[in-house]
């Protein structure tokens, strides 16, 4: 039988999620504490985290990336060649779902040995923490809450966990955040982040008093403008090429 590896399995089954789930938006290679997720999918209501243990891969550091992926998603699923599909049970909670892929007659052939529950130790702060400073305003805006606006994504984090459930319904919170992820534009996130900043920095400066604060400002106020600049021109003279 022949061996799988990662990058033989991507693509077939990015194929095989959208068969099965329907409307999805795949993220691959996300930080996630000390791991990182193979992929993440998107769904207009929660997200999945996807390990791929392909039959050239061990179980040496799963363990760990169990604990990690636990913290950030609704739901977990863990997908291998047929090397592993008689172990694999032994080393992923009992929520988990598995996923075995093998090639078969010249195409890849999935199997759903066990289907996913929602996992139990999904922390809220580590699923907020996916999202960008600027989508954490939208969560606001739709939430009805102040602004603050000088203030940290950790800060508004924070102030949005003080609201669940209470002020804030879980599910809609799960699909106000899917629906953030499933229109995050990556060809535009440095633009987006600095407009961001840019306008943040304005904001203080209207109401710094202090000379000495309001020359630092102005200072990183032209940083972000310059930075903004050249990043638009790179993109122009790429799309002349």
């Amino acid at each position: 039988m022949e061996k799988l590896h990662d990058r033989d399995i991507r693509e077939p089954l990015f194929e095989f999620l959208e068969e099965t789930y329907g409307r999805i938006r795949i993220l691959e290679e996300k930080t996630m504490g000390k791991s990182r997720a193979d992929i993440v999918m998107v769904t207009p209501e929660y997200l999945y985290g996807i390990e791929i243990k392909s039959d050239a891969d061990t179980y040496a550091r799963l363990a760990r990336q169990v604990k990690d992926y636990d913290s950030y998603y609704d739901y977990n699923i863990v997908v291998v060649g047929s090397s592993h599909a008689l172990h694999i049970e032994e080393h992923v909670p009992d929520y988990w779902g598995i996923i075995t892929v093998e090639v078969t007659e010249n195409c890849f052939d999935f199997y759903i040995l066990r289907k996913a529950a929602a996992n139990p130790k999904m922390k809220w702060k580590r699923k907020l923490e996916i999202l960008w400073r600027p989508e954490l305003a939208q969560l606001q805006e739709w939430n009805a809450m102040p602004k603050y606006k000088e203030k940290s994504k950790s800060f508004v984090t924070e102030k949005i966990l003080e609201r669940i459930p209470e002020k804030i319904d879980e599910e809609t919170l799960r699909q106000q955040i899917s629906e953030l992820l499933m229109e995050r534009d990556y060809n535009a996130v440095a633009e987006t982040l600095a407009e961001y900043r840019k306008g943040e920095i304005q904001k203080r400066l209207e109401k710094e008093e202090d000379p000495q604060k309001r020359v630092e400002l102005l200072a990183q106020q032209m940083a972000s403008k310059k930075q903004l600049r050249g990043r638009k021109r790179r993109r122009r003279t790429r799309r002349m090429w």
